[in-house]
């Protein structure tokens, strides 16, 4: 499998090329050269499997340049339950992405937060620290990884790479924008690998800083800079596998559809979505769910890319989504117009000038519907509402982000087909998002035991203003430091 940069560049790398680079040359985004499609012989096949053996199935067809015995060994040490042991009561855990039902048949969350750090991002992030460490041994090398977080990338990322040889991570936040429980889980580790940089501003101004290193070809060579955020291919190749995952749980024969609802900020949850949908996987909507940093759902309505500056990004209760300049977005937008990496060139160089773009017109948008997306947007009063139904109703209790989604999924049920079950992914465990639990059901969420106390442990932390020279001379000095 060869792969593509969204804004044309020549160069076909493989994998474990574009593993450790992030993002193109020219500042586009890898993608496959085409998706695999899968057969329905396949799909049968694939419908017994455990998640690993899965993880390995699909993996297999975007990783062709490591040996098939590794690749497995890989995902079998990646996926096990010991890992994602935090599934519900009442759910097995060994299925590692259970649907816990809240209508039987009809509406159910996907459960993807029973990772270490008890978000969704532990699901691909895993398995890129075990892939970090395989490629890099045996190219004895070493890299630094710079990345950034809204909230959950960040410590998933920690988490993963953590007393990793080879591998020192820097990791941008916004300053003072995470929930405590998220900030502790990063700043209070004290891993001599791991550095955390909180920057005056919004997540956006620190995906800009680390975009912007990323294109410095000098710098990222000489200091061995990697990506862990989700412009790096393997983390949307790996949360593929999750949608096959849930649609097996959630139907009993290969002849149906599923919908899925995702909550979503930087686009690369609902655009491994997209491409399992591409591959083959029979997915009747994919329903976008944003808070109100809209950007996303203004495009889905109305064909208009507005990106907001950080002045006008709004701090929600959801914080993992309040992006307004949406990473991932490019590699559906390439999708969109035909693969045309000249005209993907021609709209972000707009984007990234702080404009704009308009398909409403288009030839390309015309073709939106057979995308199958819808969308819709939630507020804090539609969080509280919906986190308040949901526990009255059902008796589960859920975080933030996945209420924007049930909120969504509910508002776009009418445009799912009679009889096809629609999935929430669940995107994190509510003890991540205390204050609004609280403000919403006057109780505190339940935690592992493991995790009591964490906002007391402490923390290790450079708050920095948004600036990419101060970020740079902080990595270079680190770097030196460590010989």
């Amino acid at each position: 499998m060869k792969y593509l940069s969204t804004r044309g560049h020549a160069a076909r790398p493989e994998f474990c090329d574009i593993l450790l680079g992030g993002l193109a040359p020219d500042g586009g985004l890898y993608l496959p050269e085409s998706y695999p499609r899968i057969s329905r012989a396949e799909l049968d096949a694939w419908r017994q499997l455990s998640y690993a053996d899965l993880a390995f199935a699909i993996l297999s067809k975007f990783i062709t340049d490591i040996p098939a015995a590794d690749l497995k060994a890989i995902c079998d040490k990646t996926y096990t339950a010991d890992v994602y042991r935090f599934a519900r009561p009442g759910d097995d855990a060994a299925e590692i992405t259970p649907v816990h039902w809240l209508e039987p048949g009809r509406f159910g969350l996907l459960e993807l937060s029973n990772g270490p750090t008890l978000a969704f991002k532990d699901m691909a992030m895993q398995l890129l620290g075990n892939l970090f460490e395989y490629v890099l041994d045996k190219r004895a090398q070493q890299i630094n990884i710079l990345g950034a977080t809204s909230g959950d990338t960040g410590s998933a990322a920690e988490y993963a790479m953590r007393g990793k040889h080879g591998v020192t991570v820097f990791m941008l936040s916004p300053h003072g924008k995470m929930s405590a429980f998220q900030r502790a889980q990063m700043y209070s580790l004290q891993d001599d690998n791991i550095y955390n940089i909180a920057v005056t501003g919004m997540f956006d101004d620190a995906q800009d800083i680390v975009k912007a290193v990323s294109n410095d070809a000098a710098f990222k060579a000489t200091y061995k800079i990697g990506a862990v955020n989700s412009i790096n291919w393997a983390r949307v190749a790996a949360q593929i596998v999750y949608y096959f995952k849930g649609y097996f749980a959630a139907t009993t024969s290969n002849d149906e559809e599923v919908a899925f609802c995702v909550p979503s900020g930087n686009f690369g949850n609902i655009c491994a979505g997209h491409i399992a949908r591409q591959m083959g996987l029979p997915v009747a909507k994919l329903i976008l769910a944003t808070n109100e940093n809209d950007v996303l759902d203004e495009f889905f309505r109305s064909g208009v890319y507005r990106p907001r500056k950080a002045a006008e990004t709004r701090v929600t209760s959801s914080p993992s989504m309040d992006i307004s300049k949406a990473s991932n977005f490019e590699r559906f937008v390439f999708d969109l117009v035909g693969r045309d990496a000249a005209k993907v060139s021609e709209l972000w160089k707009s984007v990234d000038a702080g404009g704009a773009f308009d398909l409403s017109g288009s030839e390309a948008f015309a073709r939106i519907g057979d995308f199958a997306f819808v969308s819709g947007r939630s507020t804090h009063a539609d969080r509280l509402a919906t986190i308040r139904s949901v526990f009255d109703d059902y008796g589960v209790m859920i975080d933030t982000h996945t209420a924007d989604g049930v909120k969504v999924a509910r508002d776009c049920a009418a445009r799912v087909p009679a009889g096809v079950p629609l999935l929430v992914l669940e995107t994190a465990l509510p003890v991540k998002f205390a204050e609004t639990i609280r403000e919403a059901l006057g109780r505190e969420p339940e935690r592992p035991a493991e995790l009591e106390g964490i906002e007391q442990l402490p923390q290790r932390v450079e708050v920095m203003a948004p600036d990419v020279d101060a970020v740079k001379h902080f990595v270079v000095a680190r770097i030196d430091a460590a010989g």
